[in-house]
């Protein structure tokens, strides 16, 4: 299976096509998306919500919106440029309406080695990574993780995002640097 494939949705012009059965009323096809994109979303979101609740609210909201707009969807960017650029929208909206500063939540170990110190090791860099992505500015956290967490590419982060391609490239410039600066501080902590 390519790594650009989902269970259920094996390309773009399919991802089209239940856009297309979605937008004539077809919940089945709905419910493939739905499948599709749960799990990409609930990735994504993680890491601008970090609130496991307003996340799934999110995906939710945002699957709705699909819903009620896949017939207008057309066409002129990939399905998953439009659904993404939706859920963007709507943990914005979820996060201007929340009074409460958002925590960061355990983070797993992953695949470490077995030895009980290069498993130490990988959990705090796991971490550091983690808190140094997490003290990112919102829109540069959300151009790093739809970067190098979903691989899109600049032009579609940038329809995502409904700004010029430019701003994604100086937010991902300043996102790389603060990043160095913070996990060059964190490995000098560590050792």
């Amino acid at each position: 299976m390519r790594s650009g494939r989902r269970a259920g949705v094996t390309s773009e012009s399919d991802e089209g096509e239940l856009v297309r059965r979605v937008g004539g009323g077809d919940r089945l096809a709905f419910q493939a998306l739905y499948r599709a994109y749960f799990p990409r979303l609930a990735r994504f979101l993680d890491r601008m919500t970090r609130n496991v609740p307003l996340l799934e609210e999110v995906i939710n909201d945002t699957m709705l919106v699909v819903w009620q707009k896949a017939a207008s969807y057309d066409g002129s960017s990939k399905v998953s440029t439009w659904i993404f650029g939706i859920a963007y929208r709507q943990a914005l909206k979820a996060l201007r309406g929340l009074d409460e500063p958002q925590e960061s939540g355990p983070e797993s170990a992953g695949e470490a080695w077995h030895e009980p110190e290069h498993a130490f090791a990988s959990l705090q860099l796991q971490r550091g990574v983690g808190r140094a992505l997490d003290a990112l500015p919102l829109e540069q956290r959300v151009v790093v993780c739809l970067t190098y967490y979903h691989g899109m590419a600049y032009q579609e982060i940038a329809e995502a995002m409904e700004c010029p391609v430019n701003t994604v490239k100086t937010r991902m410039f300043h996102a790389r640097q603060r990043l160095k600066d913070m996990l060059s501080v964190h490995m000098e902590e560590i050792r």
